[in-house]
């Protein structure tokens, strides 16, 4: 009996027997599901910048392909351009009054729903609703909303309030702030989204314990709500920052990038030297400034995120 329950034992212990291929079904799966979205990436994302940047250290600059190497007399000759150094001021110009708007009406919306107030749901979906839009649809409303036959002048004149009134789309000094507005309007709804979802996310014993030691309701807020929101802020900053370097189909539809170049920004200019002028080693200069100018941006974020998760 010792020796025949002995047996099944001696059997279970024997080590299994390696497959004779050195892929396994377990490793190869894995690498079959996400081999065609890595090959695609590799093609249509970094093969057409690679192209690009080609194309812009290239004479092509007529309907005909031309190829032969120039270097850098491309991006030269566009620092020379009156009109891109305009466009890099108007980015600058963009880009600042575009992230102080989301980030500020963003948080003081976020702020005023987490009271929890009645009809907080209901102003939460509207503060989301511009979301839903595309610029291009954004673009229009907003177009004739600043018409200044029938649009926001009429309704001051009829509010006795005439000294407000203003050129909107159609002033060199105020266009470009026309726009930011229609750009603000679409996309605060967003940052309220993220900071509402980070102040739900504090816990409320912590704000009790600050209430208890004796800090007021603005000590709290900058003590100890603001610094846990930085996270979510650099987030909102980045991202927002992203889609302001790359804009276009707002700029396209309510200005065209005038009155004269006063609203005009690189992504247009692209567009235009590019399809336009048949300029494609200008356009591709362009496009490649972009590129790095977005780099500069997420870069720095990817690497502190990345060294944050190394540290948990």
């Amino acid at each position: 009996m010792a020796t025949a329950t002995a047996q099944p034992a001696m059997v279970e212990r024997l080590p299994r027997s390696r497959s004779i291929f050195p892929w396994s079904s377990e490793r190869l799966t894995p690498i079959l599901l996400v081999a065609p979205s890595v090959i695609l990436i590799g093609i249509f994302v970094y093969g057409f910048i690679g192209q690009t940047i080609r194309v812009s250290l290239s004479r092509w600059n007529n309907v005909l392909p031309d190829y032969t190497f120039v270097g850098l007399r491309n991006y030269i000759r566009l620092f020379g351009i009156e009109r891109f150094q305009n466009d890099l001021i108007n980015t600058v110009h963009f880009t600042a009054f575009f992230l102080a708007g989301c980030l500020v009406i963003g948080l003081g919306a976020a702020v005023l729903l987490d009271q929890r107030l009645r009809g907080t749901l209901f102003f939460q979906n509207v503060f989301m609703y511009p979301l839903a839009l595309a610029f291009v649809v954004t673009g229009t409303v907003w177009r004739w909303i600043f018409n200044p036959y029938t649009g926001i002048n009429v309704i001051l004149d009829n509010l006795h309030l005439g000294f407000l009134k203003s050129g909107w789309l159609t002033d060199t000094n105020v266009a470009l702030n026309g726009v930011v507005i229609a750009a603000v309007w679409q996309m605060s709804g967003f940052c309220m989204a993220m900071f509402l979802a980070g102040l739900r996310g504090i816990p409320e014993e912590l704000r009790e314990a600050a209430r208890v030691d004796g800090a007021t309701e603005w000590q709290l807020f900058w003590r100890v709500v603001f610094p846990l929101l930085r996270p979510i802020t650099l987030s909102a900053v980045i991202i927002l920052g992203h889609i302001s370097l790359k804009i276009f189909d707002l700029i396209y539809v309510m200005t065209s990038g005038g009155p004269g170049y006063s609203s005009d920004l690189p992504s247009l200019y692209m567009f235009r030297a590019t399809f336009q002028e048949n300029l494609y080693g200008r356009g591709a200069a362009i496009a490649t400034m972009l590129l790095l100018l977005v780099a500069i941006l997420i870069v720095p974020y990817l690497i502190w995120n990345i060294r944050g998760e190394t540290e948990r």
